[in-house]
């Protein structure tokens, strides 16, 4: 099991702290690489929970970089190295609490744009359907239901909130509008694509890639380059395809579960915090993620921390 990142484990680099997101810190190194590290926080509801799921950070990271190779032949990603060994000297004070969940990465300037595919219908996307049989100002059929596959995978992008707004949906003409007709028709092209490649090789290992939201920016050569995560299960929805039952919530290897949990315990449209998660909680949620990762990769999890 991967060492809790304290708050104070990464302290001596706080002069080259640069951004913390729900999930991430950020550092700077050097003058065009950043050191991307994912702490075992987990958000739902637009909240950061109180409570952690120990070893969440090093399934990201290990799952991200798998999936960086199955994608490589489909768009470009970030990596540097994620061996610590091989990080620059002035990381090497950090090197037990970095393996395994930090990433050495290229900066990129990064897309406004959450770039969302969805194969079946689910979540917000379900609930916009209710209103309007519409996602993302998409029609589609009559009579579909919560879980059901979609005739073809579709680009749902959002905006991309601060810490603790909300994501707002946005149609074609609203992501032209943002960064023009031409990078719009690019980052349909590479989410779906994106989302095809994960769907199919989840398959294979009895996994339905519901939906997934792929993060894309422009290196220094103006290519769109994929960075942050993909296909882990904070940024997808997967479900056990013998499990799966169209006409309600689906069983699932991602945060699901934790939504689940939360809004029978409390209302997310309510003005407290979310309440913290029992242990029981915490360890279903720990087994979901390591799950998915042993599934996709066909690899041991635990052989991924002794190597990383």
């Amino acid at each position: 099991m991967t060492p809790p990142l304290t708050e104070g484990a990464l302290a001596g680099l706080g002069a080259h702290h640069v951004h913390s997101g729900k999930v991430r810190e950020l550092f700077t190194v050097g003058a065009d690489q950043l050191l991307m590290v994912a702490t075992d926080r987990i958000s739902a509801f637009d909240h950061v929970l109180a409570s952690e799921i120990p070893d969440k950070g090093a399934v990201l990271t290990g799952l991200t970089l798998w999936w960086f190779t199955e994608l490589a032949d489909v768009i470009p990603n970030h990596l540097v190295t994620a061996r610590v060994a091989d990080y620059p000297p002035e990381l090497a004070p950090y090197a037990e609490v970095l393996r395994g969940r930090s990433m050495l990465v290229r900066r990129l300037d990064m897309v406004p744009i959450e770039c969302v595919a969805r194969g079946y219908l689910a979540g917000t996307g379900w609930a916009e359907y209710q209103r309007s049989a519409t996602v993302c100002g998409i029609p589609l059929p009559a009579g579909l239901r919560d879980g059901d596959r979609l005739p073809e995978p579709i680009f749902t992008p959002t905006t991309k909130a601060a810490l603790g707004q909300h994501d707002e949906a946005l149609d074609r003409d609203g992501v032209v509008a943002r960064v023009g007709a031409e990078t719009a028709a690019e980052l349909q092209e590479l989410t779906l694509a994106v989302y095809r490649r994960g769907a199919e090789l989840a398959e294979k290992v009895g996994i339905l890639l519901a939906d997934t939201k792929v993060e894309v920016g422009r290196d220094g050569a103006g290519t769109l380059t994929l960075g942050d995560e993909v296909l882990t299960p904070d940024s997808s929805r997967f479900w056990p395809a013998d499990g799966w039952r169209p006409g309600g919530a689906q069983p699932s290897y991602d945060k699901q579960y934790v939504r689940d949990w939360l809004r029978a315990q409390w209302d997310p449209a309510g003005s407290g915090p979310p309440p913290a998660l029992p242990d029981e909680v915490v360890d279903a949620t720990r087994s979901r993620y390591v799950e998915a990762y042993e599934r996709l990769t066909g690899a041991s999890f635990d052989d991924y921390l002794r190597s990383a």
